[in-house]
């Protein structure tokens, strides 16, 4: 069985009476991060992925900027624990993280109360990055269609990275829509993709988190299959980035950023 579904038997009630089955819920632990023997916070994900949820947190977090700050990462040692080992230039700044011992789903927001403090620490972006309408709207299909987990529990939130001709470069899902986040950010960085010439998709609502964790990674474009915050159409004015809410084929939102769509020839 996927570690990221679960059986459990129950009873579906209905007109036509009580029906005892099997359903499938998404796997929902506890992953206490601990840097240099030092506990960090606890994400609460679905387990799978967990090295590049941990690389994705800490780089969307700020606590680094590339993979090579990290000298290991263990997550063999005890159950649900991520023992991480950052180089020896690499000091954490235990001062500045104000969150150290609980994270809601990696939440990025707590202990950071406006946009001026993000992008003292994220400049705006500047890519050149634009994408044809056209393959905007395929983005959702292609998205769905490699949502493995949600088919059968209905219950995760899937995060997607895509390149400018469309092209589906990571997918992950989770319990916790920052930790899918976090985890196709960590991929990203191991695989050494250029987050600055992709888009993210979304799969419910776009908060101003996730805007916060996609500036972090340099993502340009960000877009949701359902409503932004008005936080994160605040942030995306000031980030630079483009934000697209709704994106429901044959149509689509522009909060802001209108200039990187581009009509197909």
């Amino acid at each position: 069985m996927s570690d990221h579904s679960r059986s459990f038997e129950i009873t579906k009630h209905s007109p036509e009476g009580n029906t005892p089955l099997s359903d499938q819920l998404a796997v929902e632990e506890p992953l206490q991060v601990v840097i240099d023997g030092r506990p960090l916070a606890v994400l609460m994900r679905t387990p799978g992925d967990d090295e590049v949820l941990i690389l994705g947190f800490m780089l969307s977090e700020g606590i680094i900027s590339k993979k090579s700050d990290v000298t290991r990462i263990d997550l063999e040692a005890r159950d649900n624990h991520a023992l991480v080992f950052l180089t020896d230039d690499h000091p954490m700044d235990w001062e500045r993280l104000t969150r150290h011992l609980f994270s809601a789903s990696s939440c990025g927001l707590c202990g950071k109360v406006t946009i001026d403090a993000i992008l003292q620490s994220h400049p705006a972006i500047a890519s050149k990055f634009s994408l044809e309408r056209e393959i905007l709207l395929e983005a959702p299909y292609a998205m769905r269609k490699a949502q493995d987990t949600f088919e059968s529990t209905g219950g995760l939130h899937a995060s997607a990275i895509f390149d400018s001709n469309g092209t589906l470069l990571a997918l992950r899902e989770d319990v916790g829509r920052h930790n899918a986040l976090d985890k196709v950010i960590g991929h990203a960085l191991t695989s050494d993709i250029d987050l600055s010439e992709t888009f993210l998709l979304v799969s419910g609502r776009i908060s101003f988190e996730l805007m916060q964790k996609a500036l972090a990674a340099g993502i340009p474009l960000i877009a949701g299959i359902s409503a932004p915050s008005s936080l994160a159409v605040e942030f995306a004015n000031d980030s630079g980035q483009t934000l697209i809410g709704f994106l429901r084929p044959p149509t689509f939102n522009i909060y802001h950023g209108e200039d990187r769509i581009k009509k197909s020839p």
